[in-house]
């Protein structure tokens, strides 16, 4: 199944989290915390103004962005779990 953002929404995978800290030590499950960094699977066409005119996004696919902890709304896509927000939401580009 393949989805297309509507608007200014963009379709995140977030990255895959830490088994070990950097330290050596094993991360139980119910202390991991989600990953605050993702790749951009699919992007909208762009913001509509109220003048009417579209605006596109400043993010493409392929780039690794940061958000928010509570940003967007998990969705699961033949098994794998992304992330759905909007452009807004996303704090920087990761260069």
């Amino acid at each position: 199944m393949q989805v297309r953002p509507l608007h200014d929404r963009v379709l995140v995978k977030r990255f895959v989290e830490e088994e070990k800290s950097k330290g050596g030590i094993i991360i139980p499950d119910t202390a991991k915390e989600k990953p605050i960094q993702g790749e951009i699977i699919a992007v909208g066409t762009g913001r509509v103004s109220e003048d009417g005119k579209v605006r596109a996004l400043e993010v493409k696919k392929g780039d690794k962005v940061l958000f928010g902890k509570y940003s967007g709304t998990e969705i699961k896509i033949d098994g794998d779990e992304f992330l759905m927000m909007r452009e807004e939401d996303i704090l920087g580009i990761i260069q």
